[in-house]
């Protein structure tokens, strides 16, 4: 059982006192629903309530929601639905002193993402966070470190991981279905970004903006930021790719067991230096592994994304993997082998991949016996920071050579886009 689960007791009773009166039925309470149980719930906090926010924070409603954070308070009803009683915050950096806390779940925007699991890293909570696990290659990195470091269990917010379609595909491409695979081709219509022409609406009532911006350097409130646009802008998001990328990156990264690529480039429309592009095209190139020969990864979004592949006809959202016998094209629901003559009476391999118990409860059983995750930071860190690296080739205008050991491109220009600044009193 985790440790933190452990340390309940003292905490509930050291910081009762300090609450004073107010506070001690809130931790007794807290205290009474002390086990020795294997089975014994976890105490959560979410960070983040509303939209994606939301439905993570129903997905873990069959453990002790105690805390919900957000900065703005028309969202905060979104996650109180499902815990009426967990005490609100809006400064993710309170919540998380609140004594008996076991974990978080961390679903703000991106630019947010790594400040708030590091602190829970390091103060020695589980976390389960949005992807990409960051919105920076070195903040992916870093978390990565802290999870290992502090032996805490992770989670990457990829939920259709847990889906049994991608299972399925996994156990085609590991069985030798298409033969050895030499390109894999991820393809999402998605458009978040292009020109944008700034409002400068008020500040609606309930928004702690300044809270909102946290570590990104301080601009003014505008809707275009809040509460989806964000992605659209460097400052806080990473356009289409940022949004979709984890998530159909994550089955060619699964069936070929990618680790780091060798090489990195992106084409697309002239650079703004402010928002993302209306489409999006990224060359990787992973080398051979023991199980694997060299391959070519491609990303296409919104506006790059092609008709077809060497002939073959795709759809705008799926995986076409292109093997020496023959193609796959993966959805998040469906899979189809191509040529279809050739496969017709193909008999797919035995079922090797069980089933997932759902990608919420894997995060929360593992926390409380110890075990690990399918989309640990380990394997979510190695994913986030691939994506991103498309983002730094785009935005740096060079293709480069990638030095995962050493955290560093070949490129002068991109690496100044590995990392950024934080506004003050703000750090990782």
């Amino acid at each position: 059982m985790p440790s933190s689960l452990h340390r309940r007791q003292f905490l509930t009773t050291t910081t009762a006192g300090a609450l004073g009166l107010a506070g001690m039925g809130y931790f007794s309470q807290l205290k009474a629903e002390e086990s020795t149980s294997p089975n014994e719930k976890l105490n959560i906090g979410c960070i983040g309530v509303g939209g994606r926010g939301e439905n993570n924070v129903r997905d873990v409603r069959h453990e002790n929601i105690v805390a919900l954070c957000d900065i703005d308070e028309s969202r905060m009803g979104d996650g109180l639905k499902y815990s009426p009683d967990a005490k609100q915050f809006h400064d993710f950096r309170k919540m998380l002193e609140m004594p008996g806390i076991d974990a978080v779940t961390v679903s703000t925007a991106d630019h947010t993402h790594a400040v708030a699991a590091a602190m829970a890293l390091r103060m020695g909570k589980h976390v389960y966070c949005e992807k990409p696990i960051s919105h920076t290659v070195y903040e992916a990195r870093t978390l990565a470190k802290l999870a290992k470091e502090n032996k805490r269990v992770t989670q990457l917010g990829t939920q259709i991981h847990a889906g049994d379609n991608y299972r399925r595909v996994v156990e085609l491409i590991q069985s030798g279905a298409i033969g050895p695979v030499t390109e894999a081709h991820a393809v999402v219509h998605t458009i978040w970004g292009g020109p944008k022409k700034l409002k400068h609406a008020p500040l609606p009532k309930g928004i702690d903006w300044d809270l909102w911006i946290g570590p990104a350097q301080e601009r003014q409130y505008d809707r275009e930021y809040h509460p989806g646009g964000w992605r659209c802008w460097w400052a806080f998001g990473s356009g289409a790719a940022g949004d979709m990328g984890c998530h159909l990156l994550d089955l060619v990264h699964w069936s070929l067991d990618l680790k780091h690529p060798t090489k990195v480039a992106a084409f697309g429309p002239p650079v703004d230096p402010e928002t993302a592009p209306r489409g999006l095209r990224t060359e990787y190139e992973f080398p051979a592994s023991e199980k694997n020969p060299a391959v070519k990864v491609f990303w296409y979004d919104g506006e790059q994304i092609p008709k077809a592949i060497h002939g073959q006809k795709v759809g705008d959202f799926g995986i076409l993997f292109v093997g020496e016998k023959g193609n796959l094209w993966a959805t998040y629901t469906d899979h189809k082998l191509y040529p279809e003559e050739k496969y017709k009476d193909f008999t797919p391999p035995p079922q090797s991949i069980p089933a997932s118990i759902g990608h919420h409860k894997e995060w929360t059983e593992a926390c409380k016996t110890g075990g690990t995750t399918t989309c640990n930071f380990d394997y979510g860190g190695r994913l986030s920071e691939n994506v991103l690296l498309g983002i730094v080739a785009y935005r740096s205008g060079e293709a480069f050579d990638w030095d995962a050991t050493n955290l560093k491109t070949s490129s002068d220009v991109a690496n100044r886009y590995l990392h950024k600044e934080y506004r003050k009193g703000w750090t990782l």
